[in-house]
């Protein structure tokens, strides 16, 4: 099984960006995580992070292209404002959660809103590292 965890805009600064919301381990623990989760699993594991939009869409099509079998997203503010990101979910066709670390319906009224999440299956949120855990799981099963 092929997965790609997509990480958005300002994740490369978890440990220093807001660290009451984010709490404050790096986006390398992050990754080391990740790797961890997969151990001893049938699962080639990609991870991404990109601040540019664009190349977030790019590795979308690539995972097209790739034989991707699930995509878990974490798309950071686009979350609440990308309808090309939506797009591109939707054009490949490939299973995707959308995964937040924190619960972003339970902060501003504009992170309310997702147009990524009307592209996935499901929505993780507010269960920091362990949302990703829960993802992947999703996908063995």
């Amino acid at each position: 099984m092929k997965l790609l965890v997509i990480n958005g805009p300002n994740l490369n600064l978890l440990g220093v960006r807001e660290p009451s919301v984010y709490g404050t381990d790096t986006y390398e623990d992050l990754c080391n995580f990740l790797k961890k989760c997969v151990l001893n699993k049938d699962v080639e594991l990609e991870i991404y992070q990109s601040n540019h939009e664009g190349a977030i869409i790019d590795k979308i099509h690539e995972a097209y292209y790739k034989k991707t079998n699930g995509i878990i997203i974490n798309p950071g503010a686009y979350t609440h404002t990308s309808i090309a990101i939506m797009d591109a979910i939707k054009s490949v066709m490939i299973p995707t959660l959308e995964v937040h670390l924190s619960d972003i319906t339970k902060r501003e009224e504009f992170r309310k809103v997702s147009y990524i999440g009307l592209a996935c299956e499901k929505r993780i949120m507010g269960k920091g590292f362990l949302g990703y855990q829960e993802a992947i799981e999703y996908f063995i099963k």
